[in-house]
């Protein structure tokens, strides 16, 4: 009796405990402008073990071959490398590395000529006191038990069997506790998401607890400076960013992925043209994208990030461009043929703004989103749109999003198509007057933009 009693709540209890510790790190997709190329790079479920990598391409990219290394970033460890060679046919492509312990690590995209150094984690096993104690009383439970019916067999005398049916009460007490307390307790956060990630703390499941009660965990705002570099080829000028904190003036390299990205870049031009990117991280708070700033001018820039302990920020600046034209076509990228279509867009109200992509049901995910909508205003007239752009006081990126997954799966990836045809936005504009607004989606590995103006009216007063 006493047998099954405990085979029954140890089946009824392990799940819930198992289920709290199986914290392991998800799929990490993460855009990257490396030179002309246009790559998503995922870097598959990660634990010490074979790390798959998928580098997926998109229209246009150039075939060629890119060397992969992963290496980790504060202890000792092998670095593994490998190649992807990609094809003129757009999709993923595939590597396979080894990570050899749980920790920070780097991944290292290089063409040949220029090298992405991507930061990703490798994920330890989480086990919380809870499970601890679940898991440890149910065994010692077990054993005690075996001790207790042996000892019944040999002793002449019932006291000394006492003893062992004590402690295996005791033992269950214990385990139970645990069991219930683990699907009660709070859960450990991810890693990463609160403190600097280590090789020593990445197995903690409450790294903060060794830290004061007013710890404030808070960091403060990133500054941007934006400079033209120099030309990388016909294609484009080579546009360095750099991000430093506003308190220390520090290289800021703790940066999260939001969105699919470290960094994204949006760029509008003297004459109004769009430009979403996701430049490449080279060293600590150092960006590289290649643009075609093929127009003299004033260029708006924002910088969309999402820091440690600072939350997502906007960060913007202005890119003058005098004289001559830098290197590269103007032209950013395949313009959708559709309109977008908007509901009365009225200052301080939701607007809801349709793209209607047409064709199947065949939109792909892009930067985890259905679709990705940018906003620009109030905009004088009168102003060349780049300058115009750049001191506007509404930049605005909205998303719509994709149907939630199924409990326990990963978000679909590029590689599903079965979205769509149309894209629907909900935004409010907070003031009004006349707003560039910039629609985005993917269909066959190529992002397509809708351009739209948009008037929006003051709210009726009274």
């Amino acid at each position: 009796m006493l047998c099954a009693s405990l085979s029954g709540l140890a089946v009824l209890t392990a799940p819930a405990a198992h289920a709290d510790g199986a914290v392991s790190g998800g799929d990490l997709t993460v855009a990257q402008s490396l030179g002309a190329r246009e790559l998503s790079v995922i870097v598959r479920r990660s634990e010490p073990g074979p790390l798959r990598v998928d580098v997926v391409t998109h229209t246009g990219t150039a075939p060629g071959t890119l060397t992969l290394s992963a290496a980790p970033v504060d202890r000792g460890g092998e670095t593994s490398s490998g190649t992807v060679a990609l094809g003129a046919q757009p999709g993923p492509y595939s590597a396979t590395l080894h990570v050899d312990h749980a920790g920070p690590w780097e991944l290292t995209v290089s063409d040949g000529q220029r090298t992405a150094r991507i930061p990703f984690l490798v994920a330890a096993r989480i086990v919380t006191p809870w499970e601890r104690a679940a898991y440890g009383g149910f065994f010692a439970a077990g054993v005690l038990l075996l001790v207790a019916l042996a000892t019944a067999l040999i002793s002449k005398r019932g006291w000394p069997t006492l003893i062992p049916v004590g402690a295996l009460l005791v033992a269950l007490t214990v385990g139970a506790t645990g069991a219930v307390l683990s699907g009660r307790a709070p859960q450990p956060r991810a890693a990463g998401s609160l403190l600097d990630p280590t090789s020593g703390n990445i197995g903690n499941p409450y790294p903060e607890r060794d830290l004061p009660l007013t710890t404030n965990y808070s960091r403060p705002p990133v500054n941007l400076t934006v400079r033209a570099g120099r030309a990388a080829d016909a294609a484009g000028t080579e546009v360095q960013l750099s991000l430093s904190d506003s308190a220390t003036g520090r290289p800021v390299d703790d940066l999260l992925v939001t969105d699919d990205a470290l960094l994204h870049l949006m760029v509008v031009g003297p004459g109004g043209r769009f430009w979403h990117r996701h430049p490449i991280r080279v060293a600590p708070g150092e960006f590289r994208v290649e643009l075609g700033l093929g127009e003299p001018g004033d260029y708006a820039v924002a910088a969309e990030i999402a820091r440690r302990g600072g939350g997502v920020q906007l960060l913007r600046a202005a890119l003058p461009v005098g004289g001559e034209s830098l290197a590269g076509s103007t032209d950013p990228g395949p313009l959708g043929s559709t309109t977008l279509t908007v509901t009365d867009a009225v200052a301080g109200e939701p607007t809801t703004l349709t793209a209607p992509f047409g064709g199947a049901a065949d939109l792909q995910p892009w930067l985890g989103m259905l679709g990705h909508l940018i906003a620009v205003g109030p905009l004088p007239e009168g102003t060349a749109t780049g300058a115009a752009a750049a001191t506007a006081p509404v930049w605005a990126h909205a998303h719509a999003m994709l149907p939630l997954p199924a409990l326990g799966t990963q978000p679909p990836d590029e590689t599903v198509a079965a979205y769509g045809p149309n894209v629907a936005f909900t935004f409010t504009f907070p003031l009004p007057g006349r707003y560039l607004v910039w629609a985005q989606a993917e269909r066959g590995y190529s992002v397509m933009t809708v351009p739209a103006t948009i008037d929006v009216r003051a709210r009726a007063q009274g």
